[in-house]
């Protein structure tokens, strides 16, 4: 038994002197890296566990039309945002989440799974557009989940159904894939809003502004306390306005005209290349995606046969039909052969062993004699696969193609195809197959392989009419634009000119003028006292051996396509309009349509805009404005149309209108106090023109 008094072991004091060594080494080097190697770190570490940075959202600039009116708003929105950097298990509180924001778990899940890449101290929208109860869910759960803030956003407002839905666009969150895959995106971030499609994707970049943030100090729970200096905020720069080359009275004309058809309208000025209007049907709501589709209404506008989303202006190539005998009119008269050609239609003619039929033949009926003004405004096919095949697909293609035709017109849309212009350089390259002989025997009607878009018919017999000057389509007003939007559009050519001689335009003019005359084959579009002309043609969506054969082919969806490109004066145009309708049968239905955006256009060029109008007499105003409405998220409805107001209902010293009810909407009003306006309408404060009228719509 050891002694009491016995000393410890040299050796086993050693070891214990080791061990408090390096418990203290230890200890040194954890105070180290936590007061001076990552110092730092933890200092923002602490301040964020008292400071927060919060978003200010910048708003999107507003659209308007060539005349100022207003064609897209913003709205004041509140989104709910997961503060992802709170010291709490997020898992635990997402069952209780998704209830008071009328959400499913599974879909706050695949949120955070796409922003799981992005540092936890960025802020997550959750959801957009709060209602009323879910906002006060969120501040009556402060406490219990200090991870869910709110921030004011400005929401797009767009006009209700579907109005220029396909030239204005949408606005939606930048995806995973987008961010992965295109390089169009590689500076944006998770959850930012960009434009999708038409003017909002192609300007994205001046419509978009840059965002703000402020800082603000936080208890424990997240609860706002106070707001840090001034100094310390960044202010949100908004995104600047776009005025389009639109005009709202056309605009207006078209939706009208093509609603209860599918397919498309779009006229421009063929003396500079402005779009006045654009319209494609069937049409989509853009609101939908200003603050998150569902899935059940994208996977019905992605299933539809009609296409919803497509802008058929620019999107859909199909086959021509009679509207191309321009095209090879201008071809056989610059070269020579048009001029004397005269043919005699006996209902069709035979060609390389093979009869091919006029459609007079379906009327039991020929065409006689026929010469080139003949075969313009009567559409014999006879006479054009006569020239068809003294041309030959050569010439053919090239004309078509100097026209702008199987190519891009470069308009500044995003997704504009180029459309097909056969040739044997063209079937060799693609089937590996050389041209027979016979297949331009149906080129020459725009039929065969022959696929354009109405823009593209738009542009190319503006350029025939103004003498062989062709100017590229835009929607945007160059000068407007930032240098570098005008250095990437300066690789395309803004005026191509190619010769056509005077005499041509004027014998190919005054033809189309005869085409909307009793003699023609759109008599019924014809506009008294107006200087009207222009193609009808009608193109089959499948051909005739097919139909024959097909046990399938009952549906109205292969009747054929209808096209018509009017444009008026018949010479030196100040508007040309093309007009695709789907199944429309004959161009003839076409050309009605037309007409009502040409006398549209027409009408307005006969009045005088600020005109003061005497006391008694109706005003005729034009814009958008907005009605309340329970169902929306935005809780208005905006409209387009024409409407008219008495005129002493109107103020009409700057023509402004504006909306007593409404405090966002009054600024620059000018209705006189007490006045009413119809229906209950409620004029957006936009510049509305007005003129004398009778009063009849």
């Amino acid at each position: 038994m050891q002694s009491r008094d016995e000393k410890i072991s040299s050796g086993r004091m050693t070891a214990i002197q080791y061990t408090i060594l390096a418990i203290f080494l230890v200890l040194g080097a954890r105070l180290w890296q936590l007061q001076i190697a990552r110092s730092e770190e933890y200092d923002a570490l602490a301040e964020r566990n008292r400071v927060r940075t919060v978003p200010i959202l910048a708003p999107r600039g507003k659209i308007y039309d060539r005349e100022g009116r207003l064609l897209v708003d913003n709205y004041p929105s509140f989104s709910a945002l997961l503060l992802r950097d709170q010291p709490r298990d997020l898992k635990q509180d997402l069952p209780a989440i998704a209830t008071g924001l009328n959400m499913q778990v599974k879909d706050i899940q695949d949120k955070m799974r796409r922003f799981a890449a992005e540092p936890k101290f960025r802020p997550m929208t959750l959801k957009d557009d709060l209602t009323p109860d879910e906002l006060a869910f969120i501040e009556s759960h402060r406490n219990e989940l200090p991870e869910l803030d709110v921030i004011m956003a400005n929401r797009r407002l767009y006009p209700r159904n579907g109005f220029a839905a396909h030239l204005i666009g949408y606005v939606g969150e930048v995806s995973k894939d987008m961010l992965n895959n295109d390089p169009a995106y590689e500076l944006y971030e998770a959850g930012d809003v960009v434009g999708r499609s038409g003017v909002e994707q192609q300007y994205n970049d001046i419509l978009m502004g840059q965002d703000g943030s402020r800082r603000t100090v936080v208890n424990s729970h997240g609860k706002e306390l106070q707001s840090l200096e001034p100094l310390s905020q960044i202010p949100p720069t908004p995104g600047k306005p776009l005025k389009l080359t639109i005009d709202l009275d056309m605009q207006i004309a078209a939706e009208e005209a093509l609603e209860g058809h599918n397919g498309a309208i779009v006229a421009l000025n063929p003396r500079n290349g402005e779009i006045l209007a654009m319209a494609s049907r069937p049409t989509f709501d853009p609101n939908a995606f200003s603050v998150r589709i569902s899935r059940a209404e994208w996977n019905r506008l992605i299933t539809d046969p009609a296409k919803p989303l497509l802008n058929k202006a620019i999107q859909a190539q199909l086959p021509p039909g009679s509207v191309f005998k321009i095209i090879m009119s201008t071809a056989g008269l610059q070269e020579g052969i048009a001029q004397t050609l005269h043919v005699n239609c006996g209902g069709g003619k035979t060609f390389y062993g093979r009869f091919f039929k006029c459609w007079i033949s379906e009327k039991h009926g020929s065409h006689g004699d026929v010469d080139i003004t003949k075969g313009i405004y009567q559409s014999c096919d006879s006479f054009f696969y006569t020239l068809g095949e003294k041309l030959g697909i050569a010439r053919i293609a090239k004309y078509a193609m100097a026209l702008g035709l199987g190519q891009k017109t470069h308009v500044d849309l995003p997704d504009e195809v180029s459309g097909v212009m056969p040739s044997e350089e063209w079937k060799i390259k693609n089937f590996k197959q050389k041209w027979y002989a016979g297949e331009t025997i149906s080129v020459s009607i725009g039929q065969g392989a022959v696929a354009t878009t109405p823009i593209q018919l738009a542009r190319a017999f503006g350029g025939i009419v103004m003498g062989g000057v062709l100017h590229r389509p835009h929607v945007a007003f160059p000068d407007q634009l930032p240098d570098e939007y005008k250095q990437a559009m300066a690789q395309y050519p803004e005026e191509v000119d190619i010769p056509i001689d005077p005499k041509n335009v004027e014998t190919i003019t005054n033809a189309m003028a005869a085409v909307v005359s009793p003699l023609g084959t759109a008599g019924s579009a014809r506009l008294e006292g107006v200087d009207f002309a222009g193609k009808t043609g009608s193109a089959q969506v499948v051909s005739n051996e097919g139909r024959k054969n097909s046990k399938k082919l009952s549906g109205s969806e292969y009747n054929d396509n209808g096209w018509f490109v009017g444009l008026t004066p018949r010479r030196n145009s100040e508007i040309v309009v093309a007009v695709l309708v789907e199944q429309g049968q004959h161009g003839a239905l076409a050309a009605g349509l037309a007409s009502q955006v040409i006398k549209a256009y027409v009408d307005k060029q006969r009045k005088h805009p600020m005109q003061v109008v005497e006391s008694g007499k109706p005003v005729e105003m034009t814009g958008i404005w907005s009605t309340p409405d329970p169902d929306s998220l935005s809780g208005e409805r905006l409209h387009a149309a024409r409407f008219m107001l008495p005129a002493s209902s109107i103020h009409l010293t700057n023509m402004w209108a504006g909306c007593p009810h409404d405090s966002r909407r009054d600024a620059g009003a000018t209705t006189q106090p007490g006045t009413a306006v119809p229906h209950g309408l409620c004029p957006v404060p936009l510049f509305a023109t007005a003129f004398p009228g009778s009063g009849k719509e």
